[in-house]
């Protein structure tokens, strides 16, 4: 049995220019960190506060207070793992910085103090 396998090819259009990605470009950096620690530090309290109340307060007020627990994934902008990440990111602002190079990202110490608030 003989198999035929057929290539197609596509030019882009006249005057049209091909785009090229580059092989490594740098994975997309997400930030979760908040403008000081103390605040970060309330949006926790807040989130964590929301999750314990709602689930605490159960046998006292029923069911209906458990719809205060997702209000606390507004507080941590995602989840507690996302608050936590967001946690060190707002630790290390301004002290550690990401250098990406060929594919291998490693994260050093800021040459500079910490970053202007």
């Amino acid at each position: 049995m003989t198999t035929v396998t057929t290539v197609t090819t596509v030019k882009p259009a006249d005057g049209a220019k091909a785009r090229a990605t580059p092989p490594s470009a740098a994975p997309e950096k997400k930030n979760f960190a908040s403008k000081s620690v103390p605040r970060h530090l309330a949006r926790g309290a807040i989130g964590f506060g929301l999750i314990i109340g709602s689930i605490a307060l159960v046998p006292l007020a029923g069911p209906a207070t458990l719809l205060a627990a997702p209000l606390a994934l507004i507080a941590f902008r995602g989840c507690p793992t996302c608050w936590m990440v967001g946690l060190a990111q707002t630790i290390s602002r301004g002290r550690l910085e990401r250098q990406c190079a060929d594919g291998v990202c490693t994260v050093t110490r800021a040459r500079s103090g910490p970053a202007p608030r």
